[in-house]
């Protein structure tokens, strides 16, 4: 396996794109391997980006009905306190471990649970 050709940031050739870039045009990687990366000169080291080929890159699978019921099962999960068990109406951040209300009510950070 050769090495990877490496292109300057927003110097790749027509032809490849970042997962992002593949996305918007309605595709995905498909299980093709990495094709090549960009690199962006910083003080801390370069920032990379992987990019594919095009050409071999496959449409986007549709959404199932199956598939959105199970996206939206999850994210009501995230969205559910573990302290109150309430729906907060937003995802909680796992910083907080709990919905801001119950968070700000404890002063030791613990997800309220007794030792």
């Amino acid at each position: 396996m050769g090495a990877l050709p490496v292109f300057r940031w927003r110097l790749a050739p027509d032809g490849y794109a970042t997962r992002r870039q593949l996305r918007a045009l309605g595709l995905r990687p498909g299980g093709q391997d990495v094709a090549a990366q960009l690199e962006r000169p910083r003080r801390r080291g370069p920032l990379v980006a992987y990019l594919y080929r095009v050409d071999l890159a496959v449409p986007v699978r549709p959404m199932t009905p199956a598939r959105r019921a199970a996206l939206a099962k999850a994210n009501a999960a995230r969205r559910l306190c573990p302290v109150c068990r309430r729906d907060a109406g937003y995802v909680i951040p796992t910083s907080l471990g709990a919905c801001v209300p119950c968070a700000d009510a404890d002063p030791n950070g613990s997800d309220g649970s007794t030792q």
